[in-house]
């Protein structure tokens, strides 16, 4: 399979995917993703690295602590799955352009 492949062009290669992934990582951080729980009582926002930036409640789950805690685990877990979930589409079409020699 590797016979004739030239090893500049591979290293070429590699320098190119290390260059996206770069580029990917950093445009990771300036995404923001948001996930709600409790009809909207509860809103957690994360950047693309996973970094819980806000967190949003409403004054009303403010006197419920155990319906608070079960609101703000549903909505961090649903928003780091959001980010999880970009990051693999990302590094799919990532890897997919440079197999298939798409740019």
């Amino acid at each position: 399979m590797f016979e004739k492949m030239d090893l500049g062009q591979l290293g070429k290669m590699f320098e190119e995917i290390q260059e996206k992934a770069k580029k990917l990582e950093e445009e990771q951080e300036s995404k923001i993703f948001s996930a709600k729980s409790g009809g909207g009582m509860i809103k957690v926002s994360a950047n693309g690295k996973g970094e819980i930036v806000d967190i949003e409640i409403d004054d009303s789950l403010l006197e419920d602590k155990e319906s608070l805690q079960i609101l703000l685990i549903s909505a961090i877990n649903d928003v780091l799955k959001m980010v999880e979930e970009d990051k693999k589409a990302s590094a799919l079409g990532m890897l997919g352009s440079n197999l298939f020699g798409q740019k």
